[in-house]
């Protein structure tokens, strides 16, 4: 007898997926606060990484006297520097959609207008644009590229 499919019980970092009461209005009070703490969790979680990563290379920092330990030792940091400044970067897009929460523009689509959803946005809280609207745009990609 084959299992039942369990309900994912956990969002990002921890939180709960948010469930919408039957004729709530969306993107209320509420469902900005869920989203409010899942960002900030997201960008403490993320800043505490670039703090991590400048200890290690301040502390594993070293002139080794073999090339190859010295190569390998930049290679390493050169790794650590390029994921962290994607991080960078998606910490800059964290603060703009608090900038969106803060003037109660978050969850709508910036190409079309209309609701990007509870669920997108669980999946993506920093989603800017519909799931149809980024599918055309995807599309639009791939043709140009």
């Amino acid at each position: 007898m084959p299992k039942a499919k369990k309900e994912n019980s956990v969002s990002l970092f921890g939180f709960k997926p948010y469930k919408p009461k039957k004729g709530e209005e969306y993107m209320n009070k509420n469902q900005e606060a869920h989203f409010r703490a899942i960002l900030n969790a997201w960008k403490k979680e993320l800043m505490e990484e670039v703090d991590r990563t400048v200890h290690h290379m301040q502390d594993e920092a070293s002139n080794f006297p073999d090339p190859n330990d010295r190569a390998s030792q930049e290679s390493e940091f050169s790794l650590e520097l390029r994921t962290r400044d994607r991080e960078r970067k998606l910490i800059k897009k964290i603060d703009e959609t608090l900038t969106k929460l803060d003037n109660h523009e978050y969850g709508y689509c910036e190409s079309c207008g209309v609701e990007i959803g509870i669920q997108r946005l669980e999946a993506r809280p920093t989603a800017t644009l519909c799931i149809d609207c980024k599918t055309l745009e995807e599309i639009k990609e791939k043709q140009m590229g």
